[in-house]
């Protein structure tokens, strides 16, 4: 088994960008857990880790919610003026 750094759960989150929607939020989430389990090692900056930890809940996210706009719903949830009702 590998040894889970801070930077290695920031490579995942940059890595997620170039994959498929059920490949990212799988590296998302494993990275997510990855740094769960780091939040009970004394050497690891607590507040770095927690502010990966938002950054990966928010991509997790848009990543989930990127096929919805992809797919023209985005367009119903944030209309424009002339879109607008």
């Amino acid at each position: 088994m590998t040894e889970t750094t801070l930077a290695g759960v920031e490579r995942a989150l940059d890595r997620a960008d170039d994959l498929e929607t059920e490949e990212a939020v799988s590296v998302l989430r494993t990275a997510r857990q990855d740094l769960r389990n780091l939040g009970t090692d004394a050497d690891v900056d607590e507040q770095r880790r927690q502010e990966l930890e938002d950054r990966l809940e928010q991509r997790i996210r848009e990543v989930t919610e990127r096929d919805a706009y992809d797919g023209g719903l985005g367009a119903a949830m944030n209309p424009t003026e002339d879109d607008a009702p």
